[in-house]
Parts: C-alpha cells; structure tokens; sequence
C-alpha cells in the first residue's frame, strides 16, 4: 500500500514538474496587451515643439527688425491667419490636424525659398533659418505620426506661387519679415490647439 502511495506521489510530481516547464511556453504565445497610442502625450510633443519654433521665430524678428512695417503681400499663397480665439473650443481632432498640416507644409515651401533667396544673397540669418526649417520638418513629421495614430485625412495643399528671387539683400530681409510675421501667428494658433486638443483628450479618458 505505501508503495502504491509512494508511485502516485511520484507521477503527481512528476506531472507537475512537466507542467511548470511548459508554463514559459504558454505565456510566450500569449500576446502582449495592446496600449493604446498615448495621444495626449503626443499633442503635448507638438505644443512644446510649436513653442520651441515660435521661439526662434521672434528671434529672428528682433535680430533684422525694421523701424516701420515691411511691405506686406508679397506672398501671395501664404497661410491666411484669420482663425479667432472663441472658434477654438469647438475645434475637432481630425479636421484641425488636417488643416494644421496643410498650412505646414506650405510655409515649408516658403521657408525653402527664403532659405535659397538668402544663400545667394549671403544673409546673415541663414544659420537660424536653417536651424528653424529642421524644427520645421521634425514638427512635421510629429504630426503626420499623429495623423496616423487618429486616422486623420492628409490634405495635399497646392503648389504655392512664389514672388520672384528678391534682387537685393534688403528684399531678402523684407520677404523674410513678412514671412517670419505670418509663421508667428501660425505658430501662435497651432501652439494654442495643440494644448486644448490635449486637454480635450485628458478629459475624454477619464468619462
């Protein structure tokens, strides 16, 4: 009888040791939870981001300011800056993205004029200017990443219709004004949106 005790002892063991080791296998193939995308996060990312560039922005405006207003309207295609602070709360996730990215991507294409308008004519912000187109592109890749995390629509905006090469230094600094004028404002209202959408996300996950 003991010995018939001790075998079951023994195969119940066994079994179980059996068990034990086949138990990484099977957690293995079971897999991994999905997280989902932190989207607050993310919009957080482009908040600061927009900052950082807005930042540079009024830099390169205080370092060649003039005295009077540069001649405006030489960019025919820019942006038009005429979003109110009351529309901001109603704004949407996927078309506000949308919209953002292509007004983006157009002062990228004007930035690269300025970039090339200011090679030829050597001038002296083209440094920073360098440094703020890759600030450019980096948010631009930021927000194409969350476009994607939220399936929003990309919009190829048109080819925008650029002035003629400025002739003169002092036209370069002029267009730069103007330009650096209009990406402020955008800088301002991206900034702002970023930080209520993620506000509105905050708020979204906790109901």
């Amino acid at each position: 009888m003991k010995v018939d005790n001790l075998l079951v002892d023994s195969s119940s063991s066994l079994l179980l040791s059996l068990l034990l080791a086949q138990l990484p296998l099977f957690t293995s193939a079971v897999p991994a939870p999905y997280r989902r995308p932190n989207v607050v996060h993310e919009l957080d990312r482009l908040a600061n981001q927009t900052k950082n560039l807005r930042q540079i922005t009024a830099d390169l405006l205080k370092e060649h300011a003039f005295e009077t207003d540069p001649e405006q309207h030489r960019f025919k295609s820019l942006p038009l800056m005429n979003n109110r602070a009351s529309d901001i709360n109603s704004l949407e996730m996927r078309p506000t993205l949308s919209q953002l990215h292509a007004d983006l991507k157009s002062f990228e294409h004007h930035f690269a004029w300025l970039s090339r308008a200011s090679r030829k004519h050597h001038h002296p912000a083209l440094p920073k200017l360098g440094q703020m187109m890759s600030l450019i592109k980096s948010l631009t890749s930021m927000l194409e990443h969350q476009m994607m995390r939220v399936d929003a629509q990309r919009v190829s905006p048109p080819s925008p219709s650029m002035p003629p090469p400025p002739p003169s230094q002092f036209d370069v600094l002029q267009s730069s004004q103007e330009l650096l004028l209009q990406f402020r404002l955008f800088c301002d209202w991206a900034q702002r949106v970023f930080s209520v959408l993620s506000t509105k996300s905050k708020m979204s996950a906790v109901q």
